[in-house]
């Protein structure tokens, strides 16, 4: 199978899940976030992730995430890692009061890097997360423990293939991810299945360790009794060193 006909099997893919339900609730947002990973010696580096996550047609800041890591380099292509995440929720009630919740997360993930191509890389992510989520107000008794496997994978495209190696130049990204809750799903949303985001995006890589993006992500998520459709604007940065 050619380079070209795997790519457009895997952007397919992306939409295949979100494409069930445009019948049902949309919403559209605007997220910005921040990636960067370090590597320490040959075996040991860390990561982080800041995320600012809007409301729906940008009317409020819904969620602010915090993402740290320690990471551990099996190999080049082969990162495991163990983390903690925290989540600032806010909201409003029918009446227009405010409110917010806390949510704690643990969690450990396995990364492996393919190539499909001389230039052209295929990650694979799989992560489990331990959630604690808070009390929604000061007066409740709401909060609960649950756990969620996550399977991402992530193409990046370079529109100029001049080198084996990808340093610098305009690029597509691919990817998607799947949510599922195996622990307490009663009490996210009754279901096993949780959400889809399919991503496709824009870039530039300014040098080995910096690039840019901007795209558009389909999150699908699924409610006890319906589903969401958030079509999110995002842009990030991603920085190595």
């Amino acid at each position: 199978m050619q380079l070209k006909e795997k790519l457009l099997i895997f952007a397919a893919l992306l939409f295949i899940v979100p494409a069930r339900s445009f019948a049902q609730d949309n919403q559209f947002s605007g997220w910005a976030a921040v990636f960067h990973s370090q590597k320490l010696s040959e075996h040991w580096g860390y990561s982080f992730d800041g995320q600012l996550r809007s409301h729906d047609e940008l009317s409020y800041l819904k969620h602010i995430l915090l993402r740290p890591s320690a990471n551990y380099y099996f190999a080049k292509n082969k990162v495991g890692a163990l983390g903690y995440a925290y989540i600032a929720t806010y909201g409003r009630t029918t009446a227009g009061d405010q409110t917010f919740r806390p949510e704690h997360r643990l969690w450990q993930q396995y990364t492996y890097t393919h190539k499909l191509s001389k230039n052209v890389n295929l990650a694979h992510r799989l992560r489990l997360e331990q959630r604690f989520l808070g009390n929604t107000a000061a007066t409740k008794n709401d909060n609960y423990f649950a756990q969620r496997f996550r399977y991402f994978a992530r193409a990046i495209v370079p529109l100029k293939r001049d080198s084996a190696v990808f340093a610098q130049g305009p690029f597509v990204a691919l990817q998607n991810e799947v949510f599922v809750n195996i622990q307490n799903k009663n009490k996210v949303n009754k279901h096993f299945f949780d959400q889809n985001r399919a991503y496709v995006a824009i870039g530039y890589r300014i040098n080995k360790m910096i690039d840019v993006e901007t795209g558009y992500l389909n999150q699908y998520i699924k409610q006890a009794e319906a589903y969401t459709i958030n079509h999110v604007a995002q842009l990030a940065f991603y920085t190595r060193f």
